[in-house]
């Protein structure tokens, strides 16, 4: 293939701190060689092009940084593409699992329509990956995940996805634990779980059904973890243990796991240690509404941390925009992460953990080899990018715009 050179493209180069106690980005214009969807060469915007290059796209100084990971999505769920819903009250989640159900049905019949309109806006935003849990219950049985691998297909292209056989309505109901092997033997790609405790009822049996399941298919685990205090923690610690046992370290991952930041301090720093040591990575959609896991405590101690934007505007909830970038924002503002060092490394979250520049201010990617997978942004530094968040001028996947423009 014919290669391509993006010039004038804005890279983060370095940082300082004056005076007056500030700290900057320092940054540089480049023209980067991109061949088979890699980055293969790079060379400062003063330096002269070979005079062989044909294909050329003018990048205008935009920005580049790594294109995001959308790590917890329900690309199912949504109602984009019906019209205005607003939610239907409910008193616990059990009755939200109840109104969810009867609803499933008629919007099966749209879910590739639906799950294609919400990878569009989740796109548009930067994200070029997208974790997502597909409901597989005995509602519809594996309609949304059809609908789903379909919409996921015309985008392969753009988007790479994990496509998780998501057991909403618990994974020891009737007949979802053979409903769960046909959506993993049919385009399926991970396997999911739900409040071993909370839904299933019991939760040895739970994650020993989990454990078997991707054992039988090789599979990647992510469980949704609700459940509060120290029936979350125990869930959590039962599962590693699970996870040693099984030999399935860096396999594994819990969404929400609001419990890790409901037990003592101790215990948070325990777990995070045996996290770190199993591989376990947590996935949080930094919600408003519940107590977050302690995410700079898992990062200090090395637990991958991911953020989502969870189902938007579907029958949980009318809200959400599907810029995963927006939960880097929200969680600098709830946590005091307010400095130029503490917001360009909160980029990490939505990156699958690749920042521009290291934690002592050191340019580390772009690198040649690197895949060409980027978002353009007007910004003076990643910091601005996480403080602001700007439009997205234009996302790159694999050396291909794939959602905005270049074009002045």
């Amino acid at each position: 293939m014919d290669a391509t050179w993006l010039l004038n493209v804005k890279l983060e180069t370095g940082s300082y701190t004056d005076d007056n106690n500030y700290t900057y980005t320092t940054t540089d214009l480049f023209h980067l060689k991109l061949q088979d969807g890699k980055i293969v060469d790079q060379i400062l915007a003063t330096e002269q092009l070979p005079e062989t290059t044909v294909n050329t796209i003018d990048a205008h100084g935009y920005l580049a940084v790594p294109a995001f990971r959308e790590m917890h999505n329900h690309l199912d769920k949504t109602y984009m593409g019906l019209g205005w819903r607003s939610c239907i009250p409910v008193n616990s989640l059990k009755e939200r699992l109840a109104h969810e159900a009867r609803e499933l049905e008629s919007l099966a019949e749209t879910a590739e329509a639906r799950a294609e309109e919400m990878i569009k806006t989740i796109l548009s935003h930067g994200s070029t990956h997208i974790r997502t849990h597909v409901n597989i219950d005995p509602y519809i049985g594996l309609k949304n995940l059809e609908g789903v691998l379909s919409a996921l297909d015309k985008y392969k292209h753009a988007v790479t996805a994990d496509v998780i056989a998501f057991p909403q309505h618990g994974l020891l109901n009737n007949d979802v634990p053979q409903l769960m092997r046909e959506a993993m033997r049919n385009g399926a790609t991970m396997i999911g779980g739900l409040d071993p405790a909370g839904i299933d009822g019991s939760i040895e049996k739970s994650l020993d059904m989990t454990m078997n399941l991707a054992a039988e298919f090789d599979a990647d685990v992510d469980i949704h973890i609700h459940d509060d205090g120290h029936v979350g923690w125990y869930t959590i610690e039962k599962w590693l243990d699970f996870v040693e046992e099984a030999g399935w370290q860096n396999r594994t991952a819990a969404s929400h796991a609001f419990a890790i930041g409901e037990v003592p301090i101790m215990k948070q720093q325990e777990l995070a240690e045996r996290m770190k040591y199993q591989g376990m990575d947590v996935m949080s959609t930094i919600p408003l509404t519940k107590t977050l896991p302690p995410i700079k405590l898992l990062d200090a101690h090395g637990v991958g941390v991911h953020f989502g934007c969870d189902g938007f505007y579907d029958s949980w909830g009318p809200f959400g925009t599907g810029d995963v970038l927006e939960k880097a924002t929200t969680f600098c503002e709830m946590s005091g992460m307010k400095d130029e060092a503490s917001l360009r490394k909160a980029l990490k979250w939505c990156t699958g953990g690749v920042t521009p520049l290291d934690e002592n201010g050191n340019q580390q990617w772009p690198k040649t080899s690197d895949a060409a997978d980027f978002v353009f942004a007007d910004v003076s530094s990643s910091a601005e990018l996480v403080a602001r968040k700007p439009a997205r001028k234009a996302v790159m996947k694999a050396g291909k715009i794939v959602s905005g423009t270049l074009d002045n």
